[in-house]
C-alpha cells in the first residue's frame, strides 16, 4: 500500500462574526457613519429604480439594494488614496469610496447630508442618467463609475475585467513607496473568471496589495452559484494562490470592517494581497425593480428570509439597543437622506410638456452631441518641443534589434517611471529575440519583470499602472496572437478607458509585438495584428521598417499620453541597419509618413518589412511607383497629407501587406481611400494580402499563405495593365 499524508496549504482561512462585545467596542461614530451611509445609498438606488420605472434610464439599472453592507463594511475605513474598482452592479462600491472621500470617513446621522454629500448624489445620479454634468460626462452610465480623486478607480461592465487594473494600481501604490491599498470588488459568478484567477496568482507572487472582494449574493442574473462550481465558498480560491482569506456575513456592516481591517494590516504591512468574501443578498432582480420570484427562479420565502437580514436595519438595531440612536432618529435619518435625493432628482428631471403626469430629462443638461467622438485619445499635445529626427545626421551601423534595445534603454535612462514586463523579457540575454538586452542587468527586477504566461492578468496589470498615472508600463507580447488571450484587457479595458470615463484621463501603454510570418511558428503564432487594433478605438499604432525609423517611432510612442501598439518584424531583427550618432532622443511624430521611393504611376502603402519586398518588387517591373512608409497605421495618426498628394500625382493605390485577407490592415485602409479620393482614382485600390488562411508549419505552405516580393510584382504588373499599359 502506498503512504498517504494529508496536506495542507498553510494559509489562513477565516470565518470571521461578530459578538456582542464586538458592537460594545466598536466606535459610536463609526457606526453612526455606516448607518448613514447605508441610507444614502439605498435612498438613492430607489430614485434610480423609481426612474428606470419611468424609462428616464437607459439602459441597465443594476441595483445594489441589500448589498449594501459589503461595499460600506469594507470601504468607510478606507484612505481617498486608496483605490476601488468595481462591477457592473457598483452603485454602492462607488458611493461609499466617494462619501467616504467628501466626508473624510465620519458623518452624523443627525446631518447626514451637507453640500459635498449632495453634490456626490446628484452628479452620480447624472451620471447613471448619461448627463454631462456626471463624474464620466455621461459616457459612463450606470456601469461606468469613476472619480480619480475620490480612489474610485472605475467600475466595470466586464465580468472580472476589473481585477487585472485594480492589480496594476496596487503595484503602482507598491513602487511609489506608499502603505495604500486597492479592493477589487466583483460577485460570485466572476470567481470563476481567468482574469480574476489569474491576477491572484500575480499579485501573490508579486506581494501587492490588492483585497479581491468577493460579494456573493449567491446567483449570476438566475443562475445559482452552487450550479457553477463544486465549493461555492469562493474565498476558497485563495487557497490555491497562498493568499489568506476572510468569509463574512456581509448583511453585517461591522463583520465586514472587521475582516477588512485585519485584511488591511496584512497588506499595508506589504505582506501581499487578501480575499474577502462576504456573503450578502441582492433583493431585487438583476437589472431592474423586481424580485427575482417574479421571474421564478427565487422563492418569495427566500427572499423573505434575507430581507429580514436587511443590513440597514441590523446596524439601526444594534445602536437603538446601546443608545446611540432611537426609533425618531432613524426614521429623520430615513427623512433627511430621501430628501437629498428628491432634491437630486428635481434638479435632473422636470414635468414633461407633451406627457402629463409624466417626467423628462432637462434637456439642456444632455451632453452635446459634438462629444461624441472626444477622448477616443489625446491630441498628442505631449509631443510638442521634441527633438525631431534629422535625416542629415550622421549614422553609425547596428543590427535593428540592437536598436530596438537600444533606445528602450536610453528612454529607462531617462525616464525613471518607464517599467518593462512580458514572459521571458528578464532573462535569455534580452528576451526570446535579444529585444530586450542587458536592460534586466541595468535596471533590476523591479523595472525589468518577467511575467508568468497569463497575458490577460500582466496587460490588464500594465493597464492599471498606466491608468494611475506614476508609471508608464512597456508590455511585451511574445506573439501578437496572443492578444486574444488577453482581448477583454486589451479592446474593452486599455483601449476604451479613456473615452469611457469622459475623454480626459490619459492611459500611457506601449505594447510592444512582433509578426513572426516566414518562422514555421504556425496558426497560433504568426499573425498581423495591425488590421484588428486598426479597427478598434483608443489604440495608435506604429510599424517601422527600419531602424532609424524604430527608434523615433518608440520615442514618439513613450512620451503620447495614449496606449500605443508597436509592431515589430523578426525579418527586421537581425538585419545590419543605421541609426543617428549621438543620443537617440528624436521622435517621429503622428502624420509622419516617408515616401521611400518617388514615383508617377502607382501610389505603394507599405509598413514593416513589406516596405523592403515592396521596394524590390518596384525594382523587378521597372514600374514608376512611388513608395510610402506609412510608420503611423492608425485611423488618428496617418499622414493623409502625404498619401493624398501622392494619389492626385498618380491617380492608383496599392496597399502591400504580408498577412492574411481576413484580418487584414488594408481593408479599411483601402475603404477609406476610395472614400477621400475618389474623384483622383482611376482604377479600384489594389491590394497585396496573404492567403484567407493562417501560416501553417509547412514551409510550403507557410509561405503561400503569405505575401513577399513575387506577390507585390504580380500586383505592379496588374495595376499597369489596368491603365491599359
Amino acid at each position: 500500500m502506498p503512504e498517504r499524508t494529508t496536506l495542507s496549504t498553510g494559509v489562513e482561512w477565516i470565518e470571521l462574526s461578530t459578538t456582542k462585545d464586538d458592537w460594545d467596542a466598536a466606535d459610536p461614530a463609526l457606526l453612526g457613519t455606516m448607518l448613514s451611509e447605508l441610507h444614502l445609498i439605498r435612498a438613492f438606488e430607489e430614485s434610480v429604480l423609481e426612474l428606470a420605472g419611468e424609462g428616464l434610464v437607459h439602459g441597465p439599472a443594476h441595483s445594489s439594494i441589500g448589498q449594501e453592507g459589503g461595499a460600506v463594511g469594507s470601504i468607510v475605513a478606507l484612505r481617498s488614496t486608496d483605490g476601488v474598482n468595481g462591477s457592473h452592479r457598483g452603485h454602492h462600491q462607488f458611493l461609499a469610496k466617494a462619501l467616504t472621500h467628501v466626508s473624510g470617513g465620519t458623518i452624523d446621522p443627525a446631518n447626514p447630508v451637507d453640500d459635498d454629500i449632495q453634490t456626490v448624489l446628484q452628479r452620480t445620479l447624472a451620471e447613471i442618467l448619461g448627463l454631462a454634468q456626471g463624474y464620466c460626462r455621461g459616457r459612463g452610465g450606470s456601469m461606468h463609475l469613476q472619480w480619480f480623486d475620490a480612489g474610485a478607480l472605475g467600475t466595470n461592465a466586464i465580468v472580472g475585467g476589473g481585477a487585472p487594473l485594480a492589480t496594476g494600481n496596487a503595484w503602482a501604490q507598491k513602487h511609489s513607496g506608499t502603505t495604500d491599498l486597492t479592493v477589487n470588488f466583483f460577485g460570485d459568478g466572476a470567481a470563476q473568471i481567468g482574469s480574476v484567477l489569474e491576477s491572484m496568482n500575480l499579485a501573490a507572487a508579486w506581494h501587492l496589495p490588492v483585497c479581491f472582494f468577493i460579494e456573493n449574493n449567491l446567483y449570476g442574473v438566475s443562475t445559482r452559484a452552487d450550479e457553477i462550481t463544486a465549493d461555492p465558498r469562493f474565498s476558497v480560491r485563495g487557497q490555491g494562490f497562498g493568499i489568506p482569506s476572510w468569509r463574512v456575513d456581509g448583511m453585517d456592516p461591522l463583520a465586514v470592517h472587521l475582516a477588512m481591517a485585519e485584511a488591511s494590516e496584512r497588506m499595508r504591512a506589504g505582506r501581499g494581497p487578501a480575499i474577502v468574501e462576504a456573503q450578502v443578498y441582492r433583493f431585487f432582480h438583476q437589472n431592474g425593480p423586481y424580485p427575482g420570484s417574479a421571474f421564478g427562479y427565487r422563492t418569495k420565502e427566500e427572499e423573505a428570509q434575507w430581507r429580514e437580514r436587511d443590513p440597514l436595519e441590523l446596524t439601526a438595531t444594534r445602536m437603538r439597543e446601546r443608545g446611540q440612536i432611537d426609533d425618531e432618529g432613524v426614521a429623520a435619518l430615513r427623512s433627511r437622506v430621501q430628501q437629498a435625493m428628491t432634491d437630486a432628482v428635481d434638479a435632473l428631471v422636470e414635468p414633461d410638456p407633451d406627457r402629463p403626469g409624466k417626467r423628462r430629462i432637462r434637456p439642456e443638461l444632455w451632453p452635446e452631441t459634438t462629444f461624441v467622438n472626444v477622448g477616443v485619445r489625446g491630441d498628442a499635445g505631449e509631443l510638442e518641443g521634441l527633438p525631431r529626427l534629422d535625416a542629415s545626421a550622421a549614422t553609425r551601423p547596428v543590427k535593428f534589434v540592437d536598436a530596438v534595445a537600444e533606445v528602450m534603454d536610453r528612454r529607462m535612462e531617462e525616464d525613471p517611471r518607464i517599467v518593462v514586463m512580458g514572459e521571458d523579457v528578464h532573462k535569455l540575454n534580452g528576451g526570446t529575440n535579444g529585444a530586450t538586452k542587458g536592460l534586466a542587468q541595468k535596471y533590476g527586477p523591479d523595472r525589468v519583470m518577467g511575467t508568468p504566461i497569463s497575458e490577460n492578468a500582466f496587460v490588464g496589470l500594465g493597464g492599471g499602472l498606466a491608468l494611475d498615472g506614476r508609471f508608464r508600463p512597456v508590455v511585451e507580447f511574445m506573439y501578437p496572437d496572443f492578444m486574444w488571450v488577453a482581448a477583454d484587457q486589451v479592446f474593452n479595458q486599455i483601449g476604451k478607458a479613456r473615452h469611457m470615463f469622459g475623454g480626459e484621463n490619459p492611459v500611457p501603454l506601449v505594447l510592444r509585438t512582433k509578426v513572426a510570418m516566414g518562422s514555421g511558428y504556425g496558426s497560433q503564432h504568426l499573425m498581423d495584428p495591425a488590421g484588428i487594433f486598426a479597427t478598434s478605438p483608443g489604440w495608435r499604432i506604429v510599424a517601422a521598417s527600419n531602424a532609424r525609423d524604430y527608434v523615433g517611432l518608440m520615442n514618439a510612442a513613450l512620451a503620447l499620453q495614449d496606449p500605443v501598439l508597436v509592431i515589430e518584424h523578426v525579418d527586421l531583427y537581425g538585419k545590419a541597419d543605421e541609426v543617428p550618432e549621438g543620443d537617440l532622443d528624436y521622435i517621429i511624430p503622428p502624420g509622419s509618413a516617408a515616401v521611400v521611393r518617388e514615383g508617377s504611376e502607382v501610389t505603394v502603402l507599405s509598413y514593416l518589412s513589406m516596405v523592403g519586398h515592396a521596394a524590390e518588387a518596384i525594382e523587378q517591373t521597372g514600374v514608376d511607383a512611388e513608395l510610402i512608409d506609412l510608420r503611423w497605421l492608425d485611423r488618428a495618426s496617418i499622414d493623409w497629407d502625404t498619401i493624398g498628394d501622392s494619389i492626385r500625382k498618380t491617380n492608383a493605390v496599392l496597399i502591400v501587406e504580408q498577412g492574411a485577407q481576413g484580418t487584414s490592415y488594408g481593408g479599411w485602409l483601402a475603404d477609406e481611400i476610395q472614400r477621400r479620393y475618389f474623384d483622383w482614382l482611376d482604377q479600384p485600390v489594389a491590394r497585396v494580402t496573404g492567403g484567407e488562411a493562417s501560416p501553417s508549419i509547412s514551409r510550403v505552405l507557410e509561405r503561400a499563405a503569405i505575401a513577399r516580393t513575387e506577390e507585390v510584382v504580380a500586383a505592379l504588373e496588374a495595376v499597369r495593365t489596368g491603365f491599359g499599359a
